[in-house]
C-alpha cells in the first residue's frame, strides 16, 4: 500500500478516536467551549495570558467548566467559592497532583511537588516535620534568615548607592537560606559553583513559564521527538541533580546519626531506618528530587516577591514611608527583625500581603487531580481528571478586594488600622491561609 495512503488512513483513525473520546467525556463533565479534534481548545486560549482566557470562559460557562488541552479534559474552578469547596471542603478528593508531562519526566513521580498518593504523603510529612524541628536544638530557620538578611544588606551596600540590578542578589539570598538548611552551609555570592546553580535555576524558571513548555505539556510526544528549549531544561535538571548528589556523598562520609546537621543528614538517617520497608519511599533518587523541589519552591517564589516588593515601594513612596516609620518605631536600627515583631507591625504585614495578592505570582496554581470519582456541583468528575484552580479569580475578587487591580495595603487593614485576615488570600493555593 502507498505510504501516503497509510498516513492518511492513520490520521483519519486518530481523528475519529479523538472525536469519540471527546464526545464520550463531554456528556459527563461540566460544560465548556467545544474542542477541536486532537488539539482541543488550544486555539481558543491565549498561551501568553492563560488566566485571562479562563476568566473569559468563566463569564460564559460559569465557575466550573471544562477545557481540553489537547485530547485531555481539564476541569477549571473559577472564583473563591468553587476553589474553596474543592481545596478546603473536599481537600482529600482534590489532593491528587495533576499531570505535567515535562516535570514528570524530570521528577519521575518522586519528591513533594509532583508526586502522588503514598509517596507524596511520606515526603510531605517527613519534610514538614524536619523543617519544623529544624536545628535539632541548634540554629533555627529564623536565625538563618536573619544571618542571610545581614549578608544581603552588606552586598547591597557595596553598590555605594549607585544604580544596580538587584535581581541576582535577591535570588541568592533565599537560595542561600535553603542551602543552609539542606547543606548546613551558605555560599559566598561570588562562589563559582553557587553562581552556576543560580544561573540554571533562573533559566529553568523562564523556560517553565514559556509558551513552548505549555505546548509540550499539552502534546507530550514533542518532548522526546522534537528539539526546543525543553532540552535545556533537562540538561539543567541533570546538572542540579549531580550537584546535589555530590553533596549527599559528602554527607554520607561524615554522617553522625546522633548529631544530624541538616535536611540531608535527617533524610539519610530516615533511609537507614526504612531500608527494610517493602514500600521503600526513602531512596537516594527520592532525596535528590525532594531537595530539588525545596529549591524550586523556595527560591523563585521568595526572590520574585522581593523584587516586586522593591518595585512597588519605589512606585508608591507614601507606602514605603509608612513602612519605614513602623520599622523605626518597633525595631529601630540596632537589631534584626524577628517573627515576634509581626504582631506589632500591622501596616507592614498588610503591605506584604498586598504585594503577594497584587502580583498574583501563581495565577492558575499547580494542577490538581481528583483522587476518586466525584460528584461536584451536580457534575461527574472521573478519578484522575486534571483540575485547574484559578487563584487570580480569588486574589482579584472585587467583592473582597475593592479595586483589585490597584495596589492598596488597605485591603488587609480594618477601620482601626489593625491587620485584617482574609480567607481569599491564596497566593500559593489554599494551604497558605493557615500560614497567613
Amino acid at each position: 500500500m502507498d505510504p501516503a495512503v497509510v498516513l492518511v488512513l492513520g490520521l483519519c483513525c486518530l481523528l475519529l478516536l479523538s472525536l469519540w473520546k471527546q464526545n464520550s467525556w463531554r456528556g459527563k463533565l461540566p460544560p465548556g467551549p467545544i474542542p477541536l479534534p486532537i488539539i482541543g481548545n488550544i486555539l481558543q486560549i491565549d498561551v501568553k495570558d492563560f488566566s485571562k482566557s479562563l476568566a473569559n470562559f468563566s463569564e460564559r460557562y460559569g465557575p466550573v467548566f471544562t477545557v481540553y488541552l489537547g485530547m485531555k479534559p481539564t476541569v477549571v474552578l473559577h472564583g473563591y467559592q468553587a476553589v474553596k469547596e474543592a481545596l478546603v471542603d473536599l481537600g482529600e478528593e482534590f489532593a491528587g497532583r495533576g499531570s505535567v508531562p515535562m516535570l514528570e519526566k524530570v521528577n519521575k513521580g518522586l519528591g513533594i511537588i509532583f508526586s502522588n498518593a503514598n509517596t507524596w504523603k511520606e515526603m510531605r510529612r517527613f519534610s514538614l516535620m524536619t523543617l519544623r524541628n529544624f536545628g535539632m536544638g541548634k540554629r533555627s530557620i529564623e536565625d538563618r534568615v536573619q544571618e542571610e538578611a545581614r549578608c544581603l544588606v552588606e552586598e547591597l551596600r557595596k553598590s555605594n548607592a549607585s544604580p544596580c540590578d538587584p535581581t541576582f542578589i535577591l535570588g541568592c539570598a533565599p537560595c542561600n537560606v535553603i542551602c543552609s538548611i539542606i547543606f548546613h552551609n551558605r555560599f559566598d555570592y561570588k562562589d563559582k559553583d553557587f553562581l552556576k546553580l543560580m544561573e540554571r535555576l533562573n533559566e529553568d524558571t523562564k523556560i517553565l513559564s514559556s509558551p513552548w513548555l505549555q505546548v509540550c505539556n499539552t502534546f507530550p510526544a514533542l518532548i522526546d521527538y522534537f528539539p526546543g528549549i525543553h532540552k535545556t531544561l533537562l540538561k539543567n535538571s541533570d546538572y542540579t541533580r549531580n550537584f546535589i548528589m555530590e553533596k549527599v556523598k559528602e554527607h554520607q562520609e561524615s554522617l553522625d546519626v546522633n548529631d544530624p546537621r541538616d535536611f540531608i543528614d535527617c533524610f539519610l538517617i530516615k533511609m537507614e531506618q526504612e531500608k527494610h520497608n517493602q514500600q521503600l519511599e526513602f531512596t537516594f533518587e527520592s532525596l535528590v528530587t525532594t531537595v530539588c523541589d525545596l529549591f524550586g519552591a523556595g527560591t523563585e517564589t521568595t526572590s520574585t516577591t522581593l523584587r516586586y516588593s522593591l518595585l512597588l515601594l519605589l512606585k508608591h513612596p507614601e507606602v514605603a514611608a509608612k513602612v519605614q516609620e513602623e520599622i523605626e518605631c518597633v525595631i529601630g536600627r540596632h537589631r534584626s527583625p524577628c517573627m515576634q515583631d509581626r504582631s506589632r507591625m500591622p501596616y507592614t504585614d498588610a503591605v506584604i500581603h498586598e504585594i503577594q495578592r497584587y502580583i498574583d505570582l501563581i495565577p492558575t496554581n499547580l494542577p490538581h487531580a481528583v483522587t476518586r470519582d466525584i460528584k461536584f456541583r451536580n457534575y461527574f468528575i472521573p478519578k484522575g481528571t486534571n483540575i485547574i484552580t484559578s487563584l487570580t479569580s480569588v486574589l482579584h475578587d472585587e467583592k473582597e478586594f475593592p479595586n483589585p487591580k490597584v495596589f492598596d495595603p488597605g485591603h488587609f487593614l480594618d477601620e482601626s488600622g489593625n491587620f485584617k485576615k482574609s480567607d481569599y488570600f491564596m497566593p500559593f493555593s489554599a494551604a497558605c491561609q493557615a500560614v497567613a
